[in-house]
């Protein structure tokens, strides 16, 4: 009976060491933040936004200069006139709308912009924390910035400084 017993502990303790996964956490907005290409790329792309949206703003401007001009003129013109300018008003609207949906649209420029700008980072970082995950035989890597569920992580299972020291942006 002794011996059962014993033998299945052991298997139990066996089984469970087997079983026994790996966890590990990181901060993606902490290495994002400590490398310096990220800051670059993130800086180009608020530059060609603000560039992209005064553009917009110029031309959403411009709309509303005629039609207050528009308001102004109103009762001097013939309904043709009045036709002719609400046309080129409600145009020259649309075009500053199409002109921003291609700019900040779901797929416009500023999208691709930033695709080509920050997914090569984010293709290094991935490839980096797969790379210590095979290294250290984690299971799981948790991004703790990104996952609101999480309410508490131990600092021992935080990989981010091994990850910029993988990346050769060491602190």
């Amino acid at each position: 009976m002794q011996k059962t017993l014993i033998t299945l502990c052991l298997f139990a303790g066996i089984t469970t060491g087997v079983f026994a996964q790996k966890y590990a956490m990181v901060d993606m907005e902490y290495i994002m933040k400590n490398i310096p290409a990220y800051e670059t790329a993130n800086e180009q792309l608020n530059q060609i936004s603000k560039k992209w949206q005064n553009e917009v703003d110029a031309q959403m401007q411009e709309v509303q200069k005629m039609y207050k001009d528009y308001q102004t003129e109103l009762v001097f013109l013939s309904d043709d006139m009045k036709t002719k300018r609400e046309e080129e008003i409600v145009a020259k609207e649309k075009a500053a709308q199409e002109q921003k949906r291609t700019y900040f649209g779901a797929n416009g420029e500023l999208f691709k912009k930033r695709q080509s700008l920050m997914k090569p980072i984010q293709d290094e970082i991935y490839t980096a924390i797969q790379e210590i995950s095979k290294e250290k035989d984690y299971s799981m890597i948790i991004d703790k910035s990104s996952s609101m569920n999480i309410i508490y992580i131990s600092p021992d299972l935080d990989i981010s400084d091994l990850v910029l020291q993988k990346l050769g942006y060491s602190k």
